[in-house]
């Protein structure tokens, strides 16, 4: 058996439960701010939910962060990290649609612009080709853009630029202030078709997330997850099973008051 086939058939297992019953909301005192210092601003990043639809249900890509991670270790989540600075530089087959640009401005630090809002999607295209080593995007038949971003400059040698066109933007959600770590983060879904890569092949990851799957939506429940990673998979699951009312659908937006979580909405 090659590499490439033990990838491709560890991606179709199940991740099974070692012990008792796990609690979502369990985080290493290490995770949490020292009293008395200010909250930490949040950083700006961006995850990709990539949907399959060639099984019996549809199955999204998760991965477990390694333990030596100081943000969220042992849990499973979406491929996805902070926006870089090179994200807002790179030019896009295709944009954003009108909407997820509206949606990506609402309430966007600092000054607004679309430059910003393409960063974030951008970042997302790169954070999970360095995470799953899977290349999302349209194909590029003219010559590969040049890019002083190692992972950016990998990602154009597969013949491949980022196509936004195929994103909804389908969540938002700051870390509590009360962490040491925080991220503003904004999840994108697109359709697995948009992997111009074997879609099994996961052997260029980077390895900062163990044990890649392609779970249904009950199976990802059934893992370690983030409290706000179950929320986000209620949305996913809904969006699927209404898939032409998903476009009308308002983004659910999570932050915080002190310590107390607020949900609000971004409209359409």
């Amino acid at each position: 058996m090659t590499k490439n086939q033990k990838t491709a058939k560890s991606t179709k297992q199940v991740p099974s439960k070692k012990g008792g019953p796990f609690d979502p909301a369990y985080m290493r005192p290490s995770e949490y701010r020292e009293e008395k210092t200010p909250a930490v601003r949040p950083k700006d990043a961006a995850t990709l939910i990539l949907v399959r639809h060639d099984d019996n249900a549809p199955r999204i890509l998760m991965g477990k962060r390694a333990a030596s991670h100081k943000f969220m270790p042992n849990k499973y989540v979406f491929p996805g990290g902070r926006v870089d600075i090179a994200d807002s530089r790179i030019k896009p087959a295709r944009d954003l649609t009108r909407t997820v640009q509206r949606q990506l401005m609402d309430r966007m630090r600092g000054t607004p612009s679309l430059a910003r809002a393409r960063s974030y999607a951008l970042a997302a295209v790169r954070e999970t080709f360095e995470e799953t080593g899977l290349v999302v995007g349209a194909p590029n038949t003219g010559a590969a853009p040049k890019s002083r971003h190692a992972d950016w400059h990998a990602y154009f040698q597969q013949g491949a630029l980022p196509d936004l066109s195929k994103f909804d933007m389908i969540a938002r959600a700051i870390t509590p202030p009360y962490r040491n770590r925080r991220f503003d983060t904004r999840f994108f879904m697109g359709d697995a078709s948009t992997i111009l890569s074997d879609m099994h092949d996961t052997a260029g990851a980077s390895g900062e997330l163990l044990d890649l799957h392609w779970l249904t939506v009950d199976e990802a429940r059934d893992v370690d997850l983030p409290n706000i990673t179950r929320m986000v998979i209620a949305e996913i699951e809904s969006r699927l099973q209404a898939p032409k009312d998903a476009a009308k659908r308002p983004v659910p937006f999570v932050y915080f008051r002190g310590a107390k979580p607020i949900q609000d909405k971004i409209k359409v």
